[in-house]
């Protein structure tokens, strides 16, 4: 995927919402009638014997290994595998039929839904991403905002003891220390989600110059490393005194196993909010009643007060037309138990990767989407 085709997505007001819990018999029920296929009272489809693989996105991958055991011990009857080489690599996969559900951070470009109008972005749940940094001395939360940021991964601010960097963490000691920056090799949603706020934070700078992708033309900051994949992050950040690094929230345990400290990032109205349920939470509900039917927008720096900016729609990348129905109905099954809340979207695998539900009317949608698989 280029730039450009990812310079053409749509991206409309931020929207989802807070982790409720749901019930969607009746607009799951008026869906499948419309699709023509029947939905148990559990809400999950019985599946046949076979194999179901998917492949994608790194900050999801914690969570389909969750689901994977837990859809297993009711439906042991399928194979359901999973990979994480990225994002841009789980859209692909799925648009050439590679794998059966791709996993992506980032929704489905206009380039790409032009190029495979079958495929669909299905919303699965709620993630956000951190901001990772390996200072020795600083045990606080640095407050860091879109500019600075900005000016760090474009290697014009170089030291954690820039005074633009003091300037917003007066209460705390900064050393004279060089600072690393990390971004992924691979093509990342997590790169679209950061890029993402980084263009929306400062839209012209970093939004007029370098724009938001799954990958880009990262500016030459002195140092600078590519890595691969959130673990792999997380693991360069852990060994380069001075690093600097995005990293999705189901990895945090790890970073916190790493030593690793985590920012507090300014929202649009100007807060600095650390990620945590209620934040993730109150960014979601702000725009709870505008995500559209097809789950195609953006979720980043909304207008919440006292939400985190950085959060997003982990999306399953499904094609609509899969080649035999048998296929498609455990496509649908497993789907089915991701969103259903008291399943897959429950707390007892949402909260182990600090992600959080989807809202009603989401789910609702969601389930629409996947009963279209055929």
């Amino acid at each position: 995927m280029t730039r450009m085709s990812r310079a053409k997505r749509l991206v409309p007001a931020v929207a989802a919402g807070a982790a409720l819990a749901l019930t969607v018999a009746l607009p799951a029920a008026g869906a499948a009638k419309a699709n023509k296929v029947k939905l148990p009272k559990s809400g999950v489809e019985s599946p046949s014997s076979g194999t179901v693989s998917e492949t994608g996105s790194s900050l999801i991958y914690p969570l389909f290994n969750l689901w994977v055991g837990g859809y297993n011990q009711t439906y042991p009857q399928v194979a359901f595998t999973t990979a994480s080489p990225g994002s841009g690599t789980g859209i692909t996969d799925a648009a050439n039929g590679t794998a059966n559900i791709g996993a992506s951070d980032a929704y489905l470009s206009t380039s790409e839904l032009q190029a495979t109008p079958t495929l669909q972005n299905i919303p699965l749940a709620i993630s956000a991403q951190l901001v990772v940094y390996n200072v020795p001395g600083v045990t606080a939360h640095l407050k860091l905002n879109g500019k600075v940021l900005s000016a760090i991964y474009q290697g014009k601010i170089t030291n954690w003891s820039d005074p633009k960097i003091a300037a917003l963490n007066k209460e705390v000691t900064l050393p004279t220390l060089p600072i690393v920056t990390l971004h992924r090799a691979d093509s990342s949603g997590d790169t679209f989600l950061f890029t993402s706020y980084l263009s929306k934070a400062t839209p012209s700078g970093w939004g007029a110059t370098l724009s938001y992708n799954t990958t880009i033309t990262w500016p030459k900051a002195p140092g600078a490393l590519a890595e691969t994949g959130n673990s792999g992050m997380v693991s360069a950040c852990k060994t380069t005194k001075g690093c600097i690094a995005y990293v999705g929230i189901s990895y945090q345990t790890q970073a916190l196993q790493a030593s690793l400290g985590y920012a507090q990032l300014q929202n649009k109205k100007g807060a600095y909010i650390l990620p945590s349920a209620a934040s993730i939470a109150a960014e979601a509900a702000s725009f709870a009643n505008t995500t559209p039917k097809d789950g195609t927008i953006s979720l980043i720096y909304g207008p919440a007060k006292t939400g985190y900016p950085i959060i997003n729609y982990e999306y399953a990348i499904v094609n609509s037309k899969q080649t035999t129905a048998t296929v498609a109905k455990n496509i649908r099954s497993i789907l089915e138990w991701a969103v259903n809340p008291k399943l897959g979207n429950s707390a007892t695998y949402l909260a182990q990767v600090n992600f959080q539900a989807l809202p009603p009317k989401v789910e609702a949608n969601s389930i629409a989407q996947i009963l279209k698989v055929k």
